[in-house]
């Protein structure tokens, strides 16, 4: 079984160099894997001992982070060696302060696994949710490198649970310890014999409501909105977008202003928003070094507009600023980060493919998160939330409680793997 999985590590990464050249993503992929041995080999003095932390992208390091810096708050000359799988990943986070090294996850096979031991010697490793990669953690179990798998969800059909998961299970057993989101996972994990496993809860809660407490005003949105209603689009693809601008533009002159924040800023995706969103429109980009009243004054005083954000890492503190938000990615692969509007008390809305993200129905439960299927449906809801005062402070108090609720799994977390470290 480890044979086949080699097979299939080789062949994906054989078919990203092969899409290199015509695919960005690949480019990135490949082109920043380069030196990777180079750079880690000239840091190594300075990681020996450290805390090893892996995420697949930012959404995972975000779901990750309240762990790393409530650690390094405990234990602040720790090293730490913070790796990412994806590109988009690496370049928001490259220059994270809490990191002595941020760097691209090694491919994994054996050679490259046991390489990465001997020059960093890692005295612990966390994985976030959903990383798991044979070689890495078997030469970790093999040190005696206590491991641990960090906000962890399981599903009934994942190969874990299937006649032919034999070498995922031997992922698991590699783990010091596994905390999962739920009892769900939990008891799936115990169904098979893992006996390493707690329910620790989702630690991104503790990071939406820290940065919801934190406050960080952004003047230019606020100027942008004024009085007015403020629908945030957040990490919208070409779908999302699509089924927006067919609801609003049911409204007219009455719909409610927008901010759009794409999810990957693709000059012709920025281009399509600037056409089909609701007019006066301007770019984050062009208003950014502008005195917020003048913003004020060319955009603020229309009842309608739209702000298009062409900058990464501002999202989560928009929401501050909506009275609703449609969370994007429910008409692609899933959707993606709804605790940061609900952290603000805003309800959201969001499309179909939700069903693998438990606070999506949970929100839904608490009467917080809408499902919609079509333009029709959305602008039905956008009326029912917008033009109903009572409809819409209700799902403004149970989204904030429902978030509220759920932090402290930091905690649990921090508290099973600080005493391991020294």
């Amino acid at each position: 079984m480890p044979l086949l999985h080699d097979l299939a590590i080789g062949a994906y990464h054989f078919g990203i160099r092969c899409a290199a050249p015509w695919n960005k993503k690949a480019t990135a992929w490949v082109n920043g894997r380069e030196g990777l041995w180079e750079r880690l080999q000239q840091k190594a003095p300075q990681l020996q001992g450290c805390l090893w932390m892996h995420c697949a992208s930012v959404g995972e390091f975000e779901q990750g982070r309240p762990v790393l810096e409530e650690i390094k708050k405990a234990r602040p000359g720790l090293p730490v060696l913070l790796t990412f799988f994806s590109p988009s990943g690496y370049a928001a986070r490259k220059d994270f302060p809490w990191a002595t090294h941020v760097e691209y996850l090694p491919p994994d096979n054996a050679r490259n696994a046991e390489r990465l031991q001997s020059l960093i010697a890692p005295q612990a490793a966390i994985f976030v949710k959903y990383e798991f990669w044979y070689h890495h953690l078997h030469a970790l179990h093999d040190h005696q490198v206590p491991a641990y798998l960090v906000s962890a969800v399981f599903r009934k059909e994942q190969p874990f649970f299937r006649w032919f998961g034999g070498t995922w299970r031997q992922m698991l057993a590699c783990f010091t310890h596994i905390f999962t989101q739920d009892a769900r996972s939990s008891d799936l994990l115990v169904g098979i014999g893992v006996k390493n496993v707690s329910v620790g809860g989702d630690t991104r809660f503790d990071r939406v409501a820290e940065i919801a407490i934190e406050q960080n005003g952004l003047p230019l949105p606020q100027a942008f909105k004024g009085d007015a209603p403020l629908l945030v689009c957040g990490s919208t693809w070409p779908a999302d977008e699509r089924l927006l601008t067919e609801a609003l533009a049911t409204f007219g002159d009455q719909a409610p202003k927008c901010i759009v924040v794409p999810h990957e800023l693709q000059e012709a995706q920025l281009a399509d928003i600037e056409k089909s969103f609701p007019r006066p429109l301007a770019r984050w980009s062009e208003l950014e070094r502008s005195d917020p009243a003048n913003v004020a004054a060319t955009l603020g005083v229309e009842r309608h507009g739209s702000l298009l954000v062409d900058r990464m890492g501002l999202l989560a503190r928009l929401y501050q600023y909506a009275d609703v938000a449609y969370v994007g990615g429910g008409f692609t692969d899933g959707i993606h980060n709804l605790l940061e509007a609900a952290a603000w008390g805003v309800p959201v809305i969001f499309g179909p493919k939700h069903h693998k993200f438990a606070e999506a129905q949970g929100l839904i439960d608490v009467g917080a998160g809408t499902c919609v299927n079509n333009e029709r449906e959305l602008a039905t809801t956008l009326r029912t939330l917008l033009s109903d005062r009572a409809a819409l402070e209700h799902a403004t108090a149970m989204a904030k409680r429902y978030v509220q609720q759920r932090t402290g799994a930091t905690k649990k977390v921090v508290d099973l793997i600080l005493p391991q470290l020294g």
